[in-house]
């Protein structure tokens, strides 16, 4: 272990800016010896909130909080931890940090390195690190609930569980090999192993379901809402988001680049897209917003296209994905009848938007919600889950393999779901792992 994995720790864990409260983590072997020079009147029980003084080296006063000392291994990180929740202004957070920097081999921690140690000292594996990294980037409730679902250890559990199984078959097949004097010793040994392997892969399978999308409610079903000039493209997206998204004018091409906001409609995350009216226009600004407009519609999940009620209808007949029909500015004229292909809306009066809310629901629903359902959170995850999943494949197309060459399929498969929960070949990702969490975890 590198000279610096022994250094004590420090970080703010919370916001930075004013607030308060806020919270300074620290961890190490040197916790110990920083309680007693900045709060040397006051000894502190294992993991019980303390109100103390809190001083300089100096002894002048930095703040009166509440300090929280985790002896370890019973931490967050498995070292000796100190949590100082303490008055969240700049000056408070400059002079404790200050402190903090002069004692010996004490630093700043890096991103992710509180979570690091974990991982090194055994406290969370990498299956749950992500499940971490993902519950900190959660911007919906879908997400964080399908994130807290990997942190909590619940696909760490499952894939020990599978690879345990996996381990067991593998030792009963190899010890045929040192049977193998014996009459017919394998035929009952290799069915067991057999009906062995189909409940693993039942279990694999359920753990694949719905996985191939979890990297789409990571970053969000993507929604274009796109159309003519003056079409209240702009206006739509300013009341779904209930903010000044896009410029809202009566003359036409003024949107001219994309405009992306996420919002949250039904606890899933959705990216609007905001897009320059598509007509012709020899305004070559204008002309390239439209172009991008029809390339991010392509490639899109969803399109909204809107034409006011006033207007004759005119979709775009080169649109790739799936398109919802939009009658804007029903207000102006209400005694408008249209087929039921049409949603009709005005975001003056409000009128239409429930319903089209809970259209997009449903299609986010269809297209995500098997991916919320499933354990796996990150491609990684799912590669090496896949690679068991066609090792066991092999390993059931071919019953009269010999013994070896079946067992061998049966330690790789192993090997890929210990992979899943960092316990081999993981060096070269953990970098990428820990760095997607903030400095203070």
């Amino acid at each position: 272990m590198a000279p610096e994995a022994y250094d004590t720790i420090y970080s703010i864990a919370t916001g930075m800016g004013r607030a308060a409260v806020a919270i300074v983590r620290v961890s190490g072997p040197s916790c110990q010896t920083i309680l007693k020079k900045i709060c040397p009147t006051v000894f502190f029980l294992d993991r019980r909130a303390t109100f103390a003084r809190i001083g300089e080296l100096s002894g002048e006063l930095i703040d009166l909080g509440i300090v929280i000392f985790f002896y370890g291994p019973r931490s967050f990180t498995g070292e000796d931890v100190i949590e100082f929740h303490v008055t969240g202004s700049r000056a408070v957070l400059t002079a404790l940090l200050k402190t903090l920097s002069l004692f010996p081999a004490t630093r700043p921690a890096d991103a992710g390195e509180f979570a690091r140690r974990s991982f090194a000292n055994g406290k969370r594996d990498l299956a749950e690190i992500e499940g971490l990294a993902s519950v900190v980037e959660a911007d919906t409730i879908v997400q964080l609930r399908h994130a807290q679902r990997s942190a909590s250890g619940e696909l760490s559990r499952e894939c020990e569980g599978i690879r345990e199984k996996l381990v067991g078959c593998m030792a009963l097949l190899e010890s045929l090999l040192d049977f193998s004097d014996i009459e017919d010793p394998e035929a009952r040994s290799v069915i067991d192993v057999m009906t062995a392997i189909s409940e693993m892969r039942e279990r694999i399978r359920a753990l694949l379901l719905g996985s191939s999308h979890s990297e789409r409610l990571r970053d969000g079903l993507v929604i274009v809402i796109a159309g003519p000039p003056n079409a209240g493209k702009s206006s739509l997206i300013n009341y779904l988001t209930k903010r000044e998204v896009s410029i809202v004018s009566s003359n036409p091409g003024t949107t001219r680049d994309l405009i992306e906001v996420l919002v949250d409609i039904a606890g899933f995350p959705i990216v609007l897209v905001d897009t320059a009216g598509i007509r012709e226009s020899s305004d070559p600004v204008e002309a390239e917003g439209i172009v991008r407009a029809r390339k991010r519609s392509d490639s899109a999940d969803l399109t909204l296209w809107l034409t006011s009620c006033m207007d004759v209808d005119s979709v775009d007949q080169t649109q790739k994905c799936t398109v919802l029909k939009i009658k804007t500015k029903c207000d102006l004229a209400p005694d408008v009848h249209f087929s039921d292909e049409y949603i009709k809306v005005s975001t003056i009066t409000g009128v239409g938007i429930s319903t089209l809310v809970e259209r997009i629901a449903g299609i986010a629903h269809s297209r995500l919600g098997g991916a919320a359902n499933s354990l796996i959170t990150t491609q990684r995850q799912r590669a090496a889950i896949l690679e068991a999943n066609d090792a066991l494949a092999r390993f059931m197309g071919d019953p009269a393999a010999p013994i070896e060459v079946m067992a061998e399929e049966l330690r790789f498969a192993a090997r890929c779901m210990s992979r899943v929960v960092g316990r081999i070949d993981v060096e070269e990702v953990l970098t990428g792992v820990f760095s997607r969490l903030c400095v203070g975890k």
